[in-house]
């Protein structure tokens, strides 16, 4: 496989970096948010009446421009069986129609996102508790869509920039050093045990 052009990978990095902080910074809003309605409501017996909307926006954010982050990592989900249907001289060929196709969708998608964005702007909708304008949040749609079409069309383009999927297999080390870091080597062995009991035997 050709090395991809180091301009369009460092295009897709500085994309991916930048969406890893959104979703990051999302998600310490959205736990921030929660713990301090919990709070408040064990002290006060009276919840924040905005957290519960302030935590649904930052879910927004946090979903939709984490399908950036898994389709970048190669986490996202696709049905592996069709792969077993042709052989394996057509990867080349398929790859770039997938993600051809992959990149067509998300166009479709960023279309009628904006449609969406303009009639809420147009409108002016307002959120029920917070009084602002939602078409802020709203935002993060066709923007999310139109990066996932940005980096599938580039896919298609450039397989070489398509980053290696990553199978369950690649995610239970991880899980395993995590458990044994936080629970100690006793949980840490019950944990592989247990991954150990779920393994398929191969044929």
């Amino acid at each position: 496989m050709t090395k991809p052009p180091a301009s369009l990978a460092a295009l897709l990095s500085g994309i991916r970096r930048t969406e890893v902080f959104i979703t990051t910074a999302a998600f310490v809003v959205l736990i921030v948010v929660i713990f301090a309605d919990v709070v408040v409501r064990r002290v006060s017996g009276s919840g924040l009446i905005w957290a519960r909307e302030v935590g649904v926006y930052a879910n927004i954010i946090l979903t939709m421009v984490g399908i950036g982050v898994a389709s970048a990592s190669g986490a996202h989900l696709r049905p592996r069986f069709v792969d077993r249907w042709f052989p394996d001289s057509w990867d080349y060929a398929l790859t770039r129609i997938q993600e051809a196709i992959t990149a067509f969708a998300f166009g479709v998608l960023t279309y009628l996102a904006m449609k969406v964005l303009l009639e809420t702007i147009q409108l002016g909708d307002t959120s029920t508790v917070l009084r602002i304008a939602v078409w802020p949040i709203q935002l993060c749609l066709p923007l999310a869509f139109g990066l996932g079409a940005l980096r599938h069309g580039l896919y298609a383009w450039v397989p070489a920039l398509r980053p290696a999927e990553r199978s369950e297999a690649d995610i239970d080390p991880v899980l395993d050093d995590a458990t044994l870091a936080v629970s100690g080597p006793a949980s840490g062995s019950v944990a592989a045990g247990l991954s150990g009991t779920n393994t398929r035997s191969k044929p």
